[in-house]
């Protein structure tokens, strides 16, 4: 088998596997440097012994004495290089807690294997330097260390949760938001379903769409149907008890070998502030198992024509498993890219469209995962630090554009399949394609989020005051001296280059101007009041408007209570957590929107919600600029009583709101005294 992250056999622009074609986006990455954190004692003392011991013989028998001297007391560079040496040998492993991986395991264990490290399938009663969950982030009770999962990501990903954050952010960026197809939510948008559609068929009799409905939490294809009508939704007792999105179905996709497939792409989420972004260079081709035709009252129900999804279609009779990266029902996305590039397919271009597909994405999910990570995790208090790999469905239009199904909080990380040797008799055999990505896709994760790599890089920042005193002595020495080259070798030297690769930060000023709904949860968490909630209350929403002055002759306060109870019953009735009592994020968002189109007439949307955080921020520096001072002259005049008065609740200042320049904001200052309402 072909190492993980190779490129397929056969393939003549092998780049694209190795490098993907859209390389300006996907840059080559060097291996890491330092020593391996598994190198076991053993590993690393025989080096340190030889060194040692040419230090006690002194510079060598060529070597003249009064450098032999010098060595003694000045510490040879090859002696110092042994017990380095002998220090990274006895440096602790990174240590895994893989209790709770679950169907991950056994990938999870060949790259533990991989990176030498320190594995416990049953858990340790010491703390673990990483936690990797099969499920969420509540699998275990951690407070230290990294875990492989975000609070809340399982919530953000459900169908009708991802549909209402990019339905948001297609209120700010329609243009830029296109990737997902046109949602309702069942139920509550059922009545404007049927009004849209009927509206859009007397404006437009040709047109004879397919819509594809979804179960809210359904995975596996469960649940999932076409139908031609709104009329011919389920609309029993179901629907009311397992909500639903529907989704105008794409009909005209991509075909290889008259095939309809999807796309599997790895992203890893490695940080979520400052917000850090990996794509995987390779991922998985999924094949219907049925030659497709368009969608018709005939074929609706050909599930193995229609749907992607692996679990559906391997108990197809014409699924094949195969051990090529080419063929077969399962096949690498880099074998699709070489194939595309034969047909002079520019997937430069293609692999730039998905990667802005993927950073948008996350954009549109990081606000409310603030939210929850700020609940689990509070700002000051001790817990772990989070990283997770998300699962992408992305399918292919005939035109090429990428459009987004949906994302996975838990991909499918198993490594073999089952194989029915005999009637009802199963057996699970290695899946060769499997394995050859999502290993490379752990191994690679497990690699970036090191713990022993800050650990390393202080160590190394520590020598540099040696290295004139090093390089001086090793121009002296004699061969005999000098250290044994195999002795630094970089821990990683036996890996392949790393396959994920950063696309955020790195494309940051390229992006950054969609994270106006970020500012706004940052405005939103700031007011919240008792760390560990996700909902405001009235007493926060208000403080919110008076400390922003966000209220005057046409906007009272009784007006703003108003404002708060209509969004926060409607919201709560729509089936929101019920958990707590209080305003939602989406509908402090929505109440954000209300209250900047008050405030600035003209359109667009996003422009005037710009505006309105702009002023929100620069009226919140000020205040806390005000604590500052205050803060200060009660510390200046210990016994005196310094006046410094603040209106509704203590606030900490968050730390999305750094304080402005008073000089750059206040010509922005002059200009909002002139929009008041």
């Amino acid at each position: 088998m072909e190492p993980a992250g190779a490129p397929p056999r056969g393939c003549a622009p092998a780049r694209e596997a190795e490098e993907p074609p859209g390389s300006a986006a996907l840059p080559a990455e060097e291996p890491q440097g330092g020593q391996p954190a598994g190198a076991t004692p053993e590993e690393g003392a025989l080096p340190a012994a030889a060194e040692r011991e040419r230090g006690r013989c002194g510079a060598g028998p060529q070597g003249p004495p009064g450098r032999a001297a010098r060595g003694r007391g000045r510490r040879a560079p090859g002696r110092r290089g042994g017990e380095e040496g002998g220090r990274a040998g006895r440096r602790p492993r990174v240590t895994v807690d893989s209790s709770k991986a679950k169907t991950s395991l056994e990938a999870l264990k060949i790259s533990l294997r991989q990176l030498r490290w320190r594995e416990f399938p049953f858990g340790r009663r010491l703390p673990c330097d990483i936690y990797w969950h099969g499920v969420s982030f509540h699998d275990n009770d951690i407070f230290s260390g990294q875990v492989n999962k975000f609070p809340g990501m399982t919530e953000m990903v459900r169908k009708i949760t991802l549909s209402r954050a990019v339905r948001t952010m297609q209120d700010l960026f329609p243009l830029e938001y296109n990737f997902y197809p046109r949602s309702w939510i069942l139920p509550e948008e059922f009545p404007l379903f049927v009004a849209e559609v009927h509206m859009m068929k007397d404006s437009d009799p040709s047109w004879k769409p397919t819509f594809i409905v979804k179960p809210d939490g359904g995975c596996q294809g469960d649940g999932i149907y076409l139908i031609k009508d709104p009329s011919d939704i389920r609309l029993t007792g179901s629907i009311q008890s397992r909500p639903a999105v529907v989704q105008e179905y794409i009909c005209k996709p991509l075909l290889v070998d008259k095939l309809k497939f999807d796309i599997r792409l790895y992203v890893l989420l490695k940080s979520l502030e400052p917000l850090e972004i990996y794509i995987a260079k390779d991922g998985l081709s999924r094949f219907c198992t049925e030659p497709y035709q368009e969608p018709t009252l005939k074929n609706l129900h050909q599930v193995f024509m229609h749907l992607t999804n692996y679990s559906l279609n391997i108990h197809s009779g014409n699924f094949i498993h195969s051990d090529n990266v080419n063929t077969g029902s399962k096949r690498t996305f880099s074998s699709i890219l070489c194939r595309l590039s034969s047909r002079g397919v520019d997937v430069k271009k293609l692999w730039s469209d998905i990667i802005s597909l993927v950073i948008k994405t996350i954009i549109a999910l990081t606000p409310e995962l603030k939210v929850y990570y700020q609940s689990d995790i509070p700002a000051g208090k001790p817990g772990p630090t989070c990283f997770q790999i998300l699962g992408f469905d992305i399918l292919l239009m005939k035109n090429l554009k990428p459009m987004l199904l949906e994302v996975n909080a838990n991909p499918s990380m198993r490594i073999e399949h089952e194989q029915e040797l005999s009637p009802g008799v199963f057996e699970n055999v290695p899946s060769p394609v499997d394995e050859e990505v999502k290993v490379a896709v752990i191994r690679d994760t497990l690699r970036l989020v090191d713990p022993q790599k800050k650990k390393r890089k202080d160590v190394q920042c520590q020598t540099l005051e040696h290295v004139s005193e090093a390089k001086e002595e090793l121009l002296d020495a004699g061969p005999a001296e000098r250290p044994d080259r195999d002795a630094g070798r970089s821990p990683e030297a036996g890996l392949p280059s790393l396959c994920l690769k950063q696309v955020f930060p790195k494309y940051a000023k390229q992006f950054n101007y969609l994270r106006l709904v970020d500012r706004v949860a940052a405005l939103f968490i700031r007011f919240l009041g008792v760390k560990g909630t996700t909902k405001l209350g009235p007493t926060g929403f208000r403080t919110f408007i008076r400390n922003c002055k966000l209220s005057n002759s046409n906007f009272s306060m009784a007006s703003v209570d108003i404002l708060y109870i209509d969004i926060t019953r409607r919201w709560n009735s729509m089936g929101i957590d019920h958990k707590e009592s209080g305003m939602c994020l989406q509908a402090f968002v929505e109440a954000f929107f209300c209250l900047a189109q008050k405030k600035y007439k003209s359109p667009p949307l996003h422009e005037q919600v710009a505006s309105l955080i702009e002023f929100c921020e620069y009226h919140l520096a000020a205040l806390d600029e005000k604590r500052l001072v205050c803060g200060r002259g009660i510390v200046e005049r210990r016994s005196a009583v310094v006046p410094c008065q603040t209106d509704g609740l203590h606030l900490t200042p968050a730390a999305q709101t750094p304080l402005l320049n008073r000089m750059a904001t206040a010509g922005k200052f002059a200009d909002y005294r002139n929009h008041r309402y």
